[in-house]
């Protein structure tokens, strides 16, 4: 595997582990009260106000898509497994699970063409990944104090 692709890996690694416990870290406020009852209040929390109901809907919408490329990119590539990813999405967390498939699929394309990099970033790429990345984990570290 090229260095490209591994940091490409690391980067795709780090952000499933913040997103991981991102999620996770609110969501096991719900379980206090039975896997049922914690289920029905999170999808009613999701409609408290037009800012949750925005964000649910673009998750969801987003989700769909991305499963959608998830299983004819797996067919594509000839990668198994591809429903534990989609399991994981819908049971865990999409922004957790998408990741691992990422670095599922860097696997396989290095499989297929070792020689090949994974891509060539601008400067200005970076910087505003980079911008993304530090308000994302900023919103996450954030979110611990509310």
């Amino acid at each position: 595997m090229t260095v490209s692709r591994q940091i490409l890996c690391i980067v795709y690694a780090l952000a499933g582990l913040i997103a991981l416990f991102g999620t996770w870290s609110h969501n096991l406020h719900y379980f206090n009260q039975g896997l049922l009852a914690a289920n029905l209040q999170f999808w009613q929390d999701t409609l408290a106000n037009p800012a949750t109901r925005s964000i649910t809907v673009d998750i969801l919408l987003f989700g769909f898509v991305a499963l959608c490329w998830m299983l004819l990119e797996a067919r594509r590539l000839g990668m198994r497994h591809v429903w534990i990813y989609v399991l994981a999405s819908v049971f865990i967390a999409i922004s957790a699970a998408f990741p691992a498939f990422l670095i599922h699929r860097e696997r396989a394309l290095a499989a297929r063409d070792g020689a090949t990099n994974a891509g060539n970033l601008s400067v200005g790429d970076v910087l505003w990944l980079a911008l993304v990345a530090t308000a994302g984990v900023g919103y996450t570290v954030f979110s611990f104090s509310g």
